[in-house]
């Protein structure tokens, strides 16, 4: 039975509920006559604002969906790793994440992401975790059900310190 259930996929659903916000009184009459404004809510959730890149008429002080893409990239190789670590015995104190995207922008208007880079800096409490540490950033990128689902590069450059101790 237990070399069914290892066999076995579980299959996990998420919602999200996408509302435009954005009619201005013409609705979508011409480019120029609408917001691209909307809000992304999910049950239980506070509500993102959304809008487009501001290159694409949207507002810039909105979340976009390119900003979501490289966010979801960043957090689910931080959480895998954090995990990675607390299993590994690594004792990671800080960790923060500077990550940039790239997307090229075609003549017809489409476009596509070229790459996303994460740049973890992390902080592990003793210098004999530092190898360890940073060799984890690349089982955290096999394991990232994000990163697996992309069909971009995606690079990560990891920087450990050691915490030092006043």
């Amino acid at each position: 039975m237990n070399a069914i259930r290892e066999k076995m996929t579980k299959s996990h659903h998420y919602k999200s509920t996408v509302s435009w916000k954005g009619n201005q009184g013409k609705g979508t009459l011409d480019y120029g006559a609408y917001s691209r404004d909307h809000d992304i809510s999910i049950e239980g959730k506070p509500v993102l604002p959304g809008s487009s890149d501001a290159n694409f008429r949207g507002d810039k002080s909105r979340y976009t969906p390119e900003d979501l893409l490289v966010a979801s990239l960043s957090g689910c190789h931080m959480l895998w790793y954090l995990h990675l670590c607390a299993i590994n015995c690594v004792v990671v104190v800080d960790y923060i994440d500077h990550a940039v995207g790239e997307m090229l922008e075609n003549q017809d208007g489409s476009g596509q992401f070229t790459k996303v880079a994460l740049h973890p800096r992390v902080t592990v409490t003793e210098p004999g975790m530092v190898e360890k540490a940073k060799s984890l950033h690349h089982d955290a990128h096999r394991m990232c059900f994000i990163a697996r689902s992309v069909n971009f590069p995606l690079s990560h450059e990891p920087e450990i310190t050691c915490y030092e101790k006043a």
